[in-house]
């Protein structure tokens, strides 16, 4: 095959080719150049960002590459500028933390890039090759990050407890993979998608393939059983890589969640539904309950997440194209509540050290009112509370469930949002009922303030531009599942 025949091909996965090379010619740059060029390679990432989401608009269309292995449509789009959005903002959030830690590693940046890339990876997967490849290069970076202050027992406890869970993960989805492929004589997503299609009945070979499968997705987004290695991790690692694990990777294994159970199995519906009811249930009731007794913050964000993943996982289970829509709504309110959130937490500082307990917010409101302010609106958005954005997500889930019939669902979903209101008034309670009795530092720094206010914004207006988001959504499921 030819050049002129190769480039069009391999244009539906520009962006990824794109990031591939910048993140070899920074890597090089970083080798040469030592430390002092983290400050620039940082930019040099965001700006590659930019770019790629730029090349997703241009080239995101439907279209295959890689002789069907990597396939990008609506839905690839969506869930790719998410992505791109979540590990940019992450990365300015660490420029600070980096600098007056004295943790700065050129490395740091370039890592997430490839990470990046591989998150992009599994959302335009279209084969269980595909799918292990793109997981796995996310990961293989992301063990990397967690532990990347080698000199602190925290954050190389955490590098390690993530390593070893994740492998253990990976291994069971590779097993289901191995059987579902043993049992089908394929990878790919098409033909499995044919197959099942021609025979719902799957034999009970195929099932247990298909539950390793879900087993192995379910450690990636942290739901209730497979997520215990999300709080020790939060709480270990660096307060900027916790901020990058709470956005990127999971809207990246959330979107590969949605694409798997809608494309290959979309007709084994009956097969694995119930198997999401119970991993939605289990993440909301018990990321509510077990958030309730954190007195760290990070710990407390953990537990929130867990239970995020259990609204979302209720748009999933629905199994329909308005399901798909919620979780897509669900996870772009997601990112800006969290990043947000992590500002505050990084804004943090006494006596120039970073805190993390609750008790270190009491009386905010009286020494840092506007930052008060904004945590606010991000703690009110995630219980949920109208107009703010966190409601418009759970409203979506929760009425494709009602839609789909699951409306037992939909009323734990809306109990455990009324339980998980508690923690998020609980820090509001603090901040603006509470006297400071060791206020934090006055200063904040600019690129926190600047984020932090931005989220805090588009978590507030958020309902003015709810229809286009809605209307991209709605694209990107119908996208996916051929309606």
């Amino acid at each position: 095959m030819d050049t002129v025949t190769t480039l069009p091909v391999m244009m539906p996965a520009a962006a990824e080719i794109f990031l591939t090379v910048v993140g070899m010619v920074l890597l090089m740059a970083g080798v040469f150049r030592g430390e002092k060029m983290l400050k620039p390679l940082a930019w040099a990432t965001v700006a590659a960002f930019i770019l790629a989401a730029g090349l997703v608009i241009m080239y995101g269309g439907t279209g295959a590459a890689f002789f069907g292995l990597f396939v990008t449509e609506a839905f690839a789009q969506f869930a790719k500028i998410l992505i791109l959005l979540g590990s940019g903002f992450a990365i300015l959030l660490s420029l600070g933390y980096l600098k007056s830690e004295k943790a700065g590693r050129f490395e740091y940046p370039v890592l997430i890039l490839f990470a990046t890339v591989g998150m992009m990876l599994m959302v335009s997967a279209n084969d269980l090759m595909a799918l292990y490849m793109g997981l796995e290069m996310q990961s293989l970076a992301l063990y990397v990050i967690a532990a990347i202050r080698r000199d602190t027992l925290r954050s190389t406890e955490a590098g390690l407890k993530y390593f070893v869970l994740g492998a253990l993960s990976s291994g069971m989805l590779l097993y289901g993979c191995s059987l579902i492929y043993g049992f089908t004589g394929t990878t790919s997503f098409e033909v499995l998608a044919q197959v099942f299609a021609a025979d719902s009945t799957p034999s009970t070979g195929l099932i247990v393939g298909l539950v390793f499968l879900i087993t192995g997705l379910a450690f990636k987004v942290s739901a209730v059983p497979f997520h215990m290695w999300t709080p020790d991790v939060y709480e270990g690692a660096p307060t900027p890589v916790t901020a990058l694990f709470a956005v990127a990777p999971k809207v990246a294994a959330l979107a590969l969640f949605v694409r798997v159970m809608s494309e290959p199995f979309g007709d084994l519906l009956a097969s694995w539904q119930q198997i999401l009811v119970f991993l939605s249930i289990a993440s909301m009731v018990f990321g509510a309950l077990a958030a309730m007794v954190q007195t760290n913050i990070k710990r407390l964000m953990a537990y929130s997440s867990i239970g995020h993943m259990g609204y979302a996982l209720v748009g999933l289970a629905a199994g329909n194209e308005a399901g798909i829509t919620g979780v897509m709504i669900y996870l772009a309110t997601y990112i800006f509540m969290n990043i947000g959130a992590f500002a505050c937490i990084l804004a943090m500082r006494r006596d120039g050290r970073l805190v993390e307990e609750l008790s270190d917010l009491t009386g905010l409101s009286k020494t840092h009112p506007m930052m008060a302010l904004a945590l606010m609106i991000f703690m009110f958005s995630m219980a949920g509370i109208p107009p703010l954005a966190g409601f418009f997500g759970k409203w979506y889930v929760f009425l494709a469930a009602v839609e789909a019939g699951l409306f037992g669902l939909a009323v734990i979903g809306v109990l455990a949002s009324v339980v998980g209101a508690f923690y998020y008034l609980r820090i509001v309670k603090l901040m603006y009922f509470d006297d400071a009795e060791n206020p934090l530092d006055s200063k904040v720094a600019g690129d926190l303030r600047l984020i932090l206010y931005g989220s805090a914004a588009v978590t507030l207006l958020f309902f003015l531009v709810i229809s286009p988001i809605y209307d991209s959504a709605r694209a990107a499921a119908a996208s996916l599942i051929g309606a």
